[in-house]
């Protein structure tokens, strides 16, 4: 992907052909569509964790991943764009009920967000010093100096954790020995 031709100019493009733009959300929406059907029939048979787990559904996951890559790659090799086409948001309700994921803020903070990121790692190379298991410890590690670096620039870290398997759910367990 350069970043020295047109598409990444200043101009404004023209005749830009917007056929295999269309053709790879096609794909997107066609294997979007196949995951709807295999979710419900996996969650038919199975509880929900192990639905998850299920190996139809992580083809799909990644076939998804694969096929947005390919729509991102379509929109920037056309447009010279960065699209954000993989966030979730979710919008505030407007309603005065307690959210489950609000947090006790300090006097004068107006709002926080919860952001994540997420590593999926797989086993080291046999003969390695480190196993799976040293991962959190390390993610760990990561995030009292993420956290110490938020707070070096005026951020105010309201609650943070290092999970694995989930993302953590911030506020649903005040036991978790993982929350900082």
């Amino acid at each position: 992907m350069s970043h020295e031709d047109a598409t990444h100019g200043p101009a404004p493009l023209n005749a830009v052909d917007p056929e295999p733009m269309h053709r790879a959300v096609d794909a997107l929406a066609a294997a979007l569509h196949e995951y709807v059907g295999t979710a419900v029939g996996v969650r038919a048979e199975f509880g929900a964790a192990e639905a998850d787990e299920d190996p139809r559904i992580l083809a799909l996951e990644n076939r998804v991943g694969t096929l947005n890559a390919g729509l991102f790659d379509a929109l920037h090799d056309a447009l010279g764009m960065h699209p954000d086409l993989t966030s979730s948001v979710w919008e505030p309700e407007d309603d005065d009920h307690e959210h489950p994921h609000e947090h006790e803020l300090p006097e004068g903070i107006e709002r926080a967000e919860a952001f994540y990121l997420g590593f999926v790692v797989a086993a080291p190379r046999e003969g390695a010093d480190m196993t799976l298991d040293g991962v959190i410890d390390m993610l760990d590690e990561a995030g009292e100096q993420a956290t110490a670096r938020l707070a070096e620039g005026g951020y105010d870290v309201v609650e943070w954790a290092a999970s694995r398997g989930a993302a953590p759910g911030f506020g649903d367990d005040e036991d978790e020995e993982d929350d900082e």
